[in-house]
């Protein structure tokens, strides 16, 4: 199926889960587990955008193994891509079971702020690790990935597609990246073949708030600011902002 300018509103993703190519432990994390060792990495963390707030750093992010509650007003991408996959789990009571994930992927893409939210235990506490990009500006899409893959287990907001957009093709088939020599990568997103899979030039999305299992934004990721703290209890995300004026080229 194919059409142009397609827009889609108040979409509802549920029943997915991360990619992995090997079995991943469910409810293992790498973030500290008492607030005393946790400081330094704060303090580490606090320079690391002190770094970024003046433009002098450009990382990479992943956020894995645990689900992550994430809030953005607006991303915007370029060579859009999403399929439907399943993944084995290993559950901490030791059990084995299958969750579906939603895998999307775009080649560039700008993000109009960006808040993360993840409970934590730490000294048999609970805390909430909140870590937030960019600027209060609803309309400057100020932070610039590459290569971004977000594996939803739920999202509420709005997706505009824009230009030639494709519904129901062959996840193995969408293509988001490219090789250095310029080709496309085969199959990036690790779909099995026969899944359902979409693919966009474009794709805008408004006002979301969304739980991931990952977060990945491997080739480059650039903010003006970037913060992290530890709140005590469990804290959400802002709710997002509306975006205003339109976005500029990843």
């Amino acid at each position: 199926m194919s059409t142009r300018d397609m827009s889609t509103r108040d979409v509802s993703v549920r029943d997915v889960s991360a990619r992995r190519m090997s079995v991943r432990e469910e409810g293992r994390t790498h973030w500290r587990r008492s607030l005393a060792v946790a400081l330094p990495a704060l303090l580490a963390a606090g320079g690391l955008g002190s770094a970024m707030a003046t433009g002098a750093l450009a990382v990479g992010l992943r956020v894995q193994d645990r689900p992550v509650d994430f809030t953005t007003s607006s991303l915007y991408g370029t060579q859009y891509g999403a399929a439907v996959v399943d993944q084995t789990v290993v559950r901490a009571d030791g059990s084995t079971g299958s969750e579906r994930v939603l895998r999307m992927g775009f080649a560039d893409g700008v993000i109009n702020g960006l808040c993360l939210s993840r409970r934590q235990q730490i000294g048999g506490v609970a805390y909430t690790l909140l870590l937030t990009l960019g600027d209060d500006d609803p309309g400057s899409w100020e932070i610039r990935t590459k290569n971004t893959v977000l594996d939803l287990r739920g999202a509420t907001g709005v997706l505009d597609m824009d230009g030639i957009v494709d519904l129901n093709v062959n996840g193995a088939d969408v293509k988001t990246v490219r090789d250095a020599s310029g080709a496309y990568v085969a199959n990036p997103l690790d779909s099995p073949q026969h899944r359902f899979g979409i693919q966009a030039r474009y794709a805008k999305f408004d006002r979301i708030t969304g739980t991931a299992q990952d977060f990945q934004i491997p080739g480059l990721l650039t903010t003006p600011k970037l913060s992290l703290s530890v709140r005590p209890g469990t804290v959400a995300c802002p709710a997002p902002a509306a975006p205003t004026g339109t976005p500029g080229t990843p």
